[in-house]
């Protein structure tokens, strides 16, 4: 996705998504590097299902309006609650792949 490349609402959601992971206590995405612990707020822009090694994974991506970070959970086909829209603040060990932020099977809180 192509996220604040545009004046109109897009720069308003981005700002709005922001707002909300200072409100919770959390650090823009954007601002961790390999190997941070962090703790993230944002909301899922997409969620698939794919094998990752040999083992199926449920994969998420997380926008918090500075930047995206891929949730992976290894083994899980589903997970209740984890759909595209949905807010939640998540915990882990950032790691890059492939030049992306990943998180490998992290805490997660859903938001209300």
């Amino acid at each position: 996705m192509f996220h604040g490349l545009s004046d109109g609402a897009g720069s308003q959601d981005d700002a709005e998504l922001q707002r909300d992971s200072r409100r919770v206590g959390c650090t823009p995405i954007a601002s961790h590097v390999d190997r941070d612990v962090v703790t993230l707020h944002g909301s899922l822009s997409c969620v698939t299902l794919r094998p990752r090694g040999g083992v199926l994974a449920l994969e998420a991506d997380l926008y918090d309006g500075s930047g995206t970070v891929t949730l992976v959970w290894l083994g899980r086909r589903q997970i209740a609650g984890i759909a595209p829209g949905r807010a939640l603040t998540v915990r882990g060990r950032l790691g890059c792949t492939d030049g992306r932020r990943v998180l490998f099977n992290p805490r997660y809180e859903l938001a209300a």
